[in-house]
């Protein structure tokens, strides 16, 4: 089994809500007890439309046998299902984005999914929830002030 990290980000509806059901569903793909999340974060919009609202962000790892295209599947199924439309602008606002950050060491480029995630070591708002779970893999953080853990939230 490889261990599968995950990030989870919503900035439309009841965001804590949309987390907290994404998590569930996610939790279903787990195979066996091995699973963590880390706090929620609330951070400001990168790469988006001025104005767009804040989302809530955090990072989930969790044990699976599936192959990273069925995972990919799988994640993109849960979006489907929890409102997020197939066809969407370039970080237009979502009721949730699932990015799989790595499947173990897997490493894949295809069109549809490269592994691990190009972007993550750029994103204060993944690598710092995950920092919090797997400190062994993440490096330096920037610190970004737009990324802020909220005490109040508690998941699954």
């Amino acid at each position: 089994m490889k261990r599968v990290g995950i990030s989870l980000g919503t900035n439309l509806g009841d965001r804590s809500a949309n987390l907290k059901e994404a998590i569930s569903r996610l939790r279903n793909l787990a195979e066996s007890d091995h699973w963590l999340v880390s706090g929620v974060y609330e951070t400001a919009p990168v790469d988006c439309a001025e104005g767009d609202p804040l989302f809530l962000n955090c990072v989930v790892e969790f044990e699976s046998n599936l192959a990273p295209v069925t995972l990919l599947q799988k994640t993109q199924t849960i979006e489907s299902d929890l409102g997020r439309p197939k066809e969407r602008g370039i970080n237009a606002p979502r009721t949730i984005d699932l990015d799989i950050l790595y499947v173990g060491e897997t490493t894949i480029e295809t069109p549809t999914l490269t592994l691990p995630h190009p972007r993550m070591m750029e994103r204060d708002f993944v690598m710092i929830p995950l920092k919090e779970i797997r400190a062994d893999l993440v490096g330096g953080i920037s610190g970004n002030q737009n990324v802020r853990k909220l005490d109040s939230q508690s998941l699954p």
